[in-house]
């Protein structure tokens, strides 16, 4: 395709140029662009500057080349499809720094060169029922993609009225992603204009709306299903589900039915059950109280008085989209929270930019890649304890103490005119060890004249009046209760009853367990998407494990059908031996330091929900189905 000349001068500026020199490769094979003197600087920086470090007279002749070669009549392409040592060497360069070769398979699905599920095998024949997928966000989508790509029959039961899960949830102000859009996205599929580098929520709604209807999916999805349990059926081998079915108006529920599934995914995720503490006089409050997550529509702030229980990822996104707006804003802070400064937060993509996204070819692939990278696995081994380190207390080797540095020299900085605040704002604990959170404005909010932080918990409520436990008092409008979710309890939300028992029961509460975080024993032909030790503490993109959850469940579908497999579960054998290099994993990683308290370890001190793997040692995982770790029947 011929690019207009003019355009493409225009838009060639606002390029990163580590992008480029691989759009000049894939078009010349050139290698000498996989070399000195088109080496950019290596910059670990979330976002990077566009140059690369290159001096000004190699960014010309970048630009140049490029120029000339994507205007041309009928542009060549030398090296459409990069083999994986091509594209390793060529991920290496742009990044100027190794990139293990055990990436290149992984990398040629994410950048769209090679597309998921296309190595499943087709199936020949399809079950006796629909397969049935609970949950219509994220996850629910790219399954209910790959089925239709292999014809098989579906239904996907959503509780709300549109597609989105927790996109479709969470509206409260300020709301939006903290993974670059195009990391969190689809490594398939038409390219989608995201606004900046990290979108608010109705953007992301926006992107998920627009991807059931290019996938097809929308029409399989029934609306305003709300699962009331699901029983085992031994003698016909399928799932029973009791459900309801409201139309979201008022009065508009109607008697419980049901229908079978053969085989079942929950993909109801771990954010999608809001947490509600159990504070003294709660039910007592006359003023407006609600969860984050259940933000009324067309609420009224203007002039009011606010309180904010909790400062996690919610409360520092909210705080600051609200406080210029309310008369009072009140934040009760258990603990304070490490926030990782990104000067670029809110910044958003130019036109230029924009264009070559939309139409240089293998732009946006290699865009997508750096923006993976630098939230993929890098911080991942800088999370271990050093059992050498001098400095325990307060991080956990020498790397984590350089970012602890640089994160509390910001704050110190940020908080500057106000000293009493640093160390109502200053962590104890090493960072990372709460989920990573970004700077949204959130100290620059502290330093307003009508926002007050109290460094504790909330004791109690009266008919006005909220407590802390530390005795400060406000007598807010509005509560907004910014305390997270049920995460421990996953699919067995769903009140699931297999042979021997209840989800719940064998999950012991908040101790879930799974097979590859799939497959529970005992439970057959059930299969779980975002299941316990599948999330993401080191960074990455929950979209990336849904993209592996869904090709593993389709592998494992197709797998059934064509071995006239009528029902599977991992044995205890296989769940174990998982488990067990699971919680190994996690012997020496940050989320068990003794001074850290997070929602991803359990009652029992054992992480449950977050892998201490790699990223590509998870999709590694979950390529083929070893029917050997399966009981059949």
């Amino acid at each position: 395709m011929q690019l207009e000349r003019a355009t493409l001068e225009k838009a060639l500026p606002q390029a990163d140029l580590r992008v480029l020199l691989m759009v000049l490769f894939h078009h010349t094979g050139d290698e000498k662009w996989l070399e000195a003197p088109y080496a950019p600087r290596r910059n670990v920086r979330l976002i990077a500057d566009e140059d690369a470090g290159l001096a000004s007279e190699i960014q010309a002749e970048i630009r140049a080349a490029a120029l000339d070669i994507l205007s041309a009549s009928a542009p060549s392409v030398a090296v459409p499809d990069p083999d994986e040592a091509t594209l390793n060497r060529m991920m290496t360069h742009s990044l100027s720094e190794a990139v293990p070769s055990e990436y290149a398979p992984m990398m040629r699905e994410q950048m769209g060169f090679h597309t998921l599920g296309s190595a499943i095998a087709k199936p020949q024949s399809q079950p006796q029922h629909p397969i049935v997928i609970i949950g219509a966000g994220c996850a629910g989508i790219v399954l209910g993609k790959l089925l239709n790509d292999l014809g098989l029959a579906y239904i996907i039961l959503e509780k709300n009225q549109g597609v989105g899960g927790t996109w479709w949830e969470n509206t409260y102000p300020g709301a939006g992603v903290d993974t670059p859009n195009h990391a969190y996205s689809y490594s398939f599929g038409k390219s989608y204009r995201w606004s900046q580098y990290f979108s608010p929520q109705s953007e992301i709604q926006d992107y998920l709306s627009d991807k059931a209807d290019e996938f097809q999916v929308r029409d399989n999805i029934r609306f305003g299903i709300h699962v009331t349990r699901v029983d085992w059926q031994a003698d016909s081998k399928s799932w029973q589900i009791s459900y309801v079915e409201s139309d979201g108006s008022d009065g508009g529920d109607g008697g419980e039915a049901t229908m079978d599934a053969p085989i079942l995914v929950s993909a109801v995720g771990q954010i999608s059950l809001a947490k509600m503490p159990n504070i003294d006089g709660l039910q007592d409050f006359q003023g407006a109280l609600f969860h984050s997550s259940q933000w009324p529509k067309d609420l009224e702030l203007k002039g009011k008085k606010v309180a904010i229980v909790g400062t996690g990822a919610s409360s520092m996104q909210i705080a600051p989209s609200i406080a210029d707006e309310v008369a009072e804003l009140t934040i009760f802070q258990r603990s304070p929270q490490w926030a990782r400064p990104i000067p670029r937060y809110h910044e958003t993509l130019s036109e230029g930019a924009q264009y070559l996204l939309e139409h240089v070819p293998f732009y946006a692939a290699w865009f997508r890649f750096t923006m993976f990278w630098r939230y993929g696995d890098g911080l991942l081994p800088h999370l271990k304890i050093d059992p050498e380190w001098p400095h325990p207390e307060r991080s956990l080797n020498r790397i984590n103490e350089r970012h602890r540095i640089e994160m509390a020299d910001y704050i110190r900085d940020k908080l500057s005119r106000r000293p009493e605040l640093i160390d109502k704002a200053m962590p104890d604990y090493p960072p990372y060890g709460k989920r990573i959170l970004l700077d949204n404005n959130w100290y620059d909010t502290l330093l307003k004249p009508n926002v007050t932080l109290h460094n504790e918990g909330v004791a109690s409520f009266t008919e006005r009046q909220v407590t802390g436990e530390g005795g400060s008092v406000c007598t807010p409008d509005i509560v907004v209760m910014a305390t997270g979710f049920e995460v421990s309890k996953m699919a067995s939300r769903l009140n699931i009853t297999g042979p021997k028992g209840a989800l719940s029961e064998v999950w012991n509460g908040d101790d879930p367990q799974a097979y590859l975080g799939i497959s529970v024993p005992e439970f057959p032909n059930l299969f779980m998407m975002a299941g316990p030790t599948t999330g993401l503490g080191h960074g990455g993109s929950g979209i990336f494990i849904a993209e592996c959850h869904a090709h593993y469940i389709a592998n494992t579908i197709v797998t059934m059908l064509n071995e006239g497999i009528d029902q599977m579960a991992a044995t205890l054998q296989a769940q174990d031996a998982y488990m067990s290099a699971y919680n190994k994993g996690h012997a020496d990683m940050i989320w068990m330091h003794p001074g850290v308290t997070t929602y991803y370890r359990n009652s029992k001190g054992r992480v449950y929900s977050v892998m201490p793997w790699r990223l590509v040692d998870y999709w590694n995982m979950t390529r083929e189905v070893k029917l050997s770790d399966y009981e059949l029947g």
